[in-house]
């Protein structure tokens, strides 16, 4: 905040958006800020527009008494000393040059306490301290700026002594590449000081003889301090004869090129006052022979003080430099170091006849800009703005972060700054929530409660840092959306009040968030639905009851009969309509999947002859081959426990096997449940399974590398896809070489959902017994009892060790005392050692770089906690990676056969994160990153 006091905390900031002057100059912007009315100056002929309609912040203030004969110095806009910032908004083309100046001028109002000095900024940049020591004094401040964007705002605040106030602002467009610099993309040129030497009068010299109407102040100015030290000699010049003074690019005004000093004695000497200093600058000489000088004289002379040797060494020759008399010759000094009090002189050659001569100056400091906030930020608060256009809040201009914080806004401190916060309950708010907030990465809170929001939630899925999002008090509607479960970091979540519907997420209501939701009234969690549900069988059967009792002994007669007759047929029929019953408590009957459809168990026991060859056995039961009489090959789960949580078990598959189709997940053919028997039929897999291939059955040769990489991409997808595909999603919850099976094409596709969770549905994932196969366990969820997706990575980045080892998870005669692969795999990598890793089956037959990029990821997988896992989408890049890199696609991949040295390639991988590479290690006589 600079010189901002650190208990300025809530800013409140004016917005002007300033209409172009209609007047000589089109382009020129003219305000006079606390004038009363638009008028024309007769001095310049510019027009000036009163700040009146413009701006309602502030006050006029009439001044009782001023030297100055300018109309726009006959009042000023003075702003209330407070915590806030007024801005004013200057319309801009981008990329184009402009010269803005604000001027001040206190004078006198017959209230005077202690003088002002406050604070003057343009976007983030801090501009000036303005100062007041003169009440009779117009004080100048201008910049010149490429605009980066299509306006600039002037702001004042932060007040020390006094209240702010500000005289005039003005923009004056530049011509072409005028005031061009190397350096502007990071720095703005401070105008210092602009002299005509040689002046006719103390007037200052502008429009319309300077076209751009800059300020030349003369060099006869009475100020204290602001010329002195004039050397022995110095006389002054003119001419009335026309100076060319297009040959240059700053064009300076004919009017102040036709006067000049000259140093008869051989020296031209000044010291000047230069405020902000000492710092680097940008400095300009204009010289032009307004003599006419003999044939025999020249005019020749040096830059003396200060002393640079690349300038001061070069010798000005008016004549020659410029090529010829009454034209502009214009000596640079792009970036030299200046004191405050600046003392230059030039001084003439030996060879030269006549002294040196100098018509003008301009310095300027280079003016570090400072970073503005995120531009997209911005834009989103320029769109929230729209939402309540009248409201104060809405009118606050300037940056949102600097010198000062808009008071609905909190900032981060980075670079650039970020907007952390929006705090807008109950400010009258009207439409719907704006789709690009999603860009605000940085956002932590969001409070948009109490307004008049309309429409569904736009994607907020970015919004990762978001911790506290109050809605309730809108009517908004729609559905809730599936990423608010995702949100890593929210733990303040109210709706209430609205208009939503549907279903809850279950994961909003198992405590992690605070979550209020009530007088939402088509908004409803499982229970709830099931709870309405019961009271509506509950209300079907105490009709039922009472129609029962009205009919008489001869409806009770009726009734025991045909109760005798259903007995019969108790165990076939309830059961047949027991997994529809059921069905339809969840939603809808399984049969409108349209997919997995009932095979009756004799056409089963047929297909399988009598169940007679297993081929597995899974979570949920035994395997079966089997062929139907279509001649399509089938593989039959069956299991004959009739417990109620295998029944519960059983549906759960059958629903969540029936409406997910992807090429990497074994596909449900059909079930059947009848006789104590429920059974499911899937889509035989020829191969068998991952585990048997690598270290189940001697009937398969090893796997290659790019074989077990093409398995371990399509499992991958597999689990992608349950994760971010269905929806709701689902997390698979047992994850293991064992459930990846491989077609008669050797893809692989992912079965075995018995111990699934569909995240946002009725089935909890908290257990008092973590399920899952030991060895794939994550040890979160084994900790917290809590199954999420990261559960699945975990368990997922030990098949890719599996896959890397040719090892089972658990292997006392492998790992020793360490007892499982992760542990083993991960000391091994931690001492670069891949080739203790590598299948033997494999070993130099794969490029080490490939295998680096799977172990890589496979040891982010297993990471202690979730959030520090990848997610099944990065885990994919890193295989395909991988695959590119065996396929020898990899650009960075670089390889070497000379005698026991390979090159490492250059990476940034997830490994950095764990290891820190050195030199290659050849030890194995293979590259392998050594660690430190």
């Amino acid at each position: 905040m600079g010189l901002c006091s650190a208990q300025l905390a809530t800013v409140t900031c004016l917005f002007i958006v300033v209409p172009h002057v209609l007047s000589q100059v089109a382009e020129f912007i003219s305000i006079d800020c606390g004038g009363s009315s638009n008028y024309t100056d007769p001095r310049t002929g510019l027009g000036w527009v009163s700040d009146s309609e413009i701006i309602k912040y502030g006050k006029p203030v009439t001044l009782t008494s001023t030297d100055s004969n300018s109309m726009q110095y006959r009042s000023r806009r003075e702003f209330p000393t407070d915590n806030k910032k007024y801005c004013y908004r200057l319309s801009t083309k981008e990329r184009r040059r402009y010269i803005v100046r604000t001027t001040f001028l206190y004078g006198s109002s017959g209230s005077e306490e202690a003088y002002p000095k406050f604070q003057l900024y343009l976007d983030a940049t801090k501009w000036a301290t303005v100062t007041i020591q003169e009440v009779s004094r117009v004080y100048v401040e201008e910049l010149i700026v490429r605009a980066s964007s299509s306006y600039v705002d002037v702001c004042v605040c932060c007040a020390i002594t006094g209240s702010p106030f500000i005289s005039t602002l003005e923009l004056r467009p530049l011509n072409l590449s005028m005031y061009a610099t190397e350096f502007e993309d990071n720095f703005f040129l401070k105008v210092a000081a602009r002299v005509n030497f040689g002046a006719l009068s103390m007037d200052a010299l502008r429009y319309p003889d300077d076209p751009y109407d800059r300020i030349w102040e003369s060099d006869v100015n009475r100020r204290p301090n602001y010329l002195v030290g004039v050397a022995p000699g110095t006389i002054r010049i003119n001419t009335s004869k026309n100076v060319n003074t297009m040959t240059h690019r700053e064009y300076p005004p004919v009017r102040v090129m036709q006067t000049a000093v000259v140093g008869t004695q051989g020296l031209i000497s000044y010291r000047l006052n230069l405020e902000d200093f000492p710092a680097n600058a940008l400095a300009y000489a204009y010289f032009a022979e307004i003599e006419d000088l003999g044939a025999n004289e020249t005019r020749k002379f040096k830059l003396v003080q200060p002393y640079f040797p690349g300038y001061s060494n070069a010798v000005v020759n008016i004549a020659e430099n410029a090529n010829g008399s009454y034209t502009l010759y214009e000596p640079s000094y792009m970036n030299v170091t200046f004191d405050f009090v600046l003392s230059f002189s030039f001084g003439k050659t030996k060879d030269s006849t006549r002294g040196p001569l100098l018509n003008a100056i301009e310095i300027s400091k280079y003016l570090q800009i400072s970073v503005t906030t995120d531009r997209n930020d911005v834009s989103v608060l320029d769109g929230i703005r729209l939402m309540s256009p009248d409201s104060d809040w809405a009118n606050e201009g300037g940056d949102p972060c600097f010198p000062v914080l808009w008071s609905w806004v909190s900032c981060s401190s980075t670079s650039p700054p970020r907007v952390t916060k929006i705090a807008l309950s109950r400010k009258s708010l009207r439409g719907e929530i704006l789709p690009e907030i999603n860009q605000m990465e940085a956002l932590t809170e969001l409070w948009l409660d109490g307004n008049g929001l309309t429409g569904i939630l736009p994607d907020m899925s970015k919004l990762v840092n978001l911790k506290i999002m109050h809605l309730e008090n809108n009517q908004l509607s729609g559905s809730l959306p599936g990423y608010l479960v995702h949100l890593p970091n929210l733990q303040e979540l109210f709706i209430e009040n609205n208009s939503f519907r549907g279903t809850i997420p279950s994961a909003l209501l198992k405590g992690k968030v605070l979550f209020k939701y009530d007088n939402n009234p088509e908004l409803q969690n499982v229970a709830q639905r099931n709870h309405s549900k019961l009271i509506m069988w509950i209300l079907i059967a105490a009709v039922a009851v009472l129609l029962l009792v009205v009919g008489g002994g001869l409806a009770l007669l009726c009734f025991h009969r045909k109760t005798k007759a259903a007995d019969k047929g108790e165990t076939t029929g309830t059961k047949k309509k027991s997994l529809l019953a059921y069905s339809a408590v969840r939603g809808g009957h399984l049969l409108d999947e349209g997919v997995a459809y009932f095979i009756p168990l004799l056409v089963l026991e047929e297909a399988t002859d009598n169940f007679s060859k297993r081929v597995g056995k899974g979570s949920f039961g035994s395997v079966y081959y089997g062929r139907m009489k279509d001649g399509k090959e089938v593989a039959v789960k069956i299991t004959a426990d009739p417990s109620s949580h295998l029944n519960r078990q059983f549906v759960t598959e059958v629903a969540l096997l029936s409406r997910i189709h992807h090429r990497n997940l074994v596909p449900l053919i059909g079930y059947c449940e009848e006789a104590d028997r429920r059974l499911l039929v899937y889509e035989y897999m020829h191969n068998g399974t991952l585990g048997a291939h690598l270290y189940g059955s001697s009937d398969y040769k090893p796997l290659d590398w790019p074989a077990r990489l093409q398995i371990a991409q399509d499992a991958a997808k597999g689990l992608e896809y349950l994760h971010n595909g269905c929806n709701p999603s689902i997390i698979h919850g047992d994850v293991k070489s064992s459930n990846i099976l491989l077609d008669i094409n050797m893809r692989a596709k992912v079965s075995d959902f018995g111990l699934s969770r569909q995240t946002e549905e009725d089935v909890t994932h908290v257990s008092s017994v973590a399920k899952g196969t030991v060895g794939y366990l994550d040890p979160e969820y084994y900790a917290c009892q809590q199954l999420t997706e990261k559960s699945d990575v975990y368990s997922f980045g030990v098949v890719l060790f599996e896959l890397l080892s040719g090892k089972k998870p658990v292997s006392a005669a492998d790992f020793g005392p360490e007892l499982n692969i992760v542990h083993w795999a991960r000391s091994l990598i931690r001492k670069g050692d891949i080739c203790g890793i590598i299948d033997p089956c494999i070993l130099g037959n794969v490029k080490i770089e490939s295998v680096w990029r799977v172990a890589e990821v496979a040891n982010q997988c297993v990471e202690q906690h979730g959030h520090s896992r990848p997610s099944m989408q990065e885990v994919i890049v890193a295989i395909q990676d991988a695959v590119r890199i065996e396929r020898g696609n990899e650009d960075e991949l670089k390889s070497s056969t000379s005698s026991g040295s390979k090159a490492q390639s250059s990476r940034k991988t997830l490994l950095t994160s764990f290891l820190e590479i050195e030199s290659p290690d050849n030890s194995r006589n293979s590259i392998a990153p050594a660690a430190r």
